[in-house]
């Protein structure tokens, strides 16, 4: 009981925050990457690629806890 309601809460606040939070990101745009020779395209690409190894290294460290987690309990 105490697992679906953990379950139920996360998919009601996850819900929640895509609700609020996505309004508003989809009508930014922090980078224009479309114009010629103003060096954008340039910035766009650096933090696509910091964007990426940010994603990289966060599933590198949840990977880590689950592992130290699962030797903890046997």
């Amino acid at each position: 009981m105490r697992h679906a309601r953990r379950v139920l809460m996360t998919f009601v606040l996850t819900a929640l925050a895509a609700l609020a939070l996505g309004g508003t990101a989809g009508a930014q745009q922090i980078v224009d990457a479309g114009k010629e020779g103003d060096g954008s395209g340039g910035l766009a690409f650096v933090l696509l690629a910091l964007l990426v190894m940010l994603i990289w290294a966060a599933l590198f460290f949840m990977d880590r806890i689950r592992r130290r987690s699962g030797e903890s309990a046997e």
